[in-house]
């Protein structure tokens, strides 16, 4: 399912840094056929939302989600793959952390699918602190929109004017982790139809960093709201 990225020898000083790391080809290629073939079994669960998000400056929700519960009851191949050892070994070797799971399912492994045209994904920032991205659908072109926009080291919301944002496009199969509770991001809307952004959100944290901070998790994947 995974494939080692061929990742510079600074990897984790960059990702201390920056906030962010690239993976490129971190899933393998039968890996990425096995999750989109999952995904087709499971789309039957997502649900839309679209709404604003008070706790997170008012940004939007334009999306359509899988949440943690669906995944641990549906899917073994992906509640297998979050918790993997050679998975965590790699975030912990990068983050400089134990880096472990999440105790919570809501928000411990997710789907986001973007699928529509302005379909986006607001700016935030996350309960625990990493986040690992797995992309299985991607736009093939920046112009298409689908963007990971991210201003390191800042959790103010709405983002003050003038500050600065990086915008990184990916590919399906690509990966990414990011520090997520002190890195406020979002996913620009896509611009045109006939495209999709798919991808597994694995949330992890570390020893003394076991409980969400905020509602987000429930209002996006909770059953509740649907």
């Amino acid at each position: 399912m995974i494939s080692a990225p061929d990742l510079p020898g600074d990897a984790a000083e960059r990702f201390a840094r920056h906030g962010y790391l690239a993976l490129p080809g971190l899933i393998s290629r039968p890996g990425l056929d096995r999750l989109i073939a999952e995904l087709e079994l499971l789309e039957g669960e997502a649900v839309r939302r679209d709404f604003a998000m008070e706790c997170m400056g008012g940004s939007p929700r334009h999306m359509t989600t899988i949440g943690g519960q669906t995944l641990a009851a549906r899917s073994p191949l992906i509640a297998g793959l979050y918790g993997r050892p050679e998975l965590l070994a790699l975030l912990s070797a990068l983050t400089g952390e134990h880096v472990q799971g999440v105790g919570e399912l809501t928000e411990r492994h997710v789907l986001n699918i973007l699928h529509q045209p302005g379909d986006t994904h607001g700016e935030h920032t996350d309960d625990y602190p990493y986040a690992l991205v797995l992309f299985l659908q991607a736009p093939d072109h920046p112009g298409d929109g689908g963007l990971l926009e991210y201003a390191p080291h800042t959790t103010e919301l709405p983002l003050p004017d003038g500050t600065h944002v990086e915008r990184r496009h990916h590919r399906a199969g690509d990966a990414y982790l990011l520090r997520a509770d002190t890195t406020a991001h979002r996913v620009s809307p896509l611009t045109r139809s006939g495209v999709r952004r798919t991808v597994l959100n694995f949330a992890y944290t570390t020893p003394g960093r076991e409980e969400a901070r905020t509602p987000s998790a429930l209002l996006l994947y909770g059953d509740d709201h649907r």
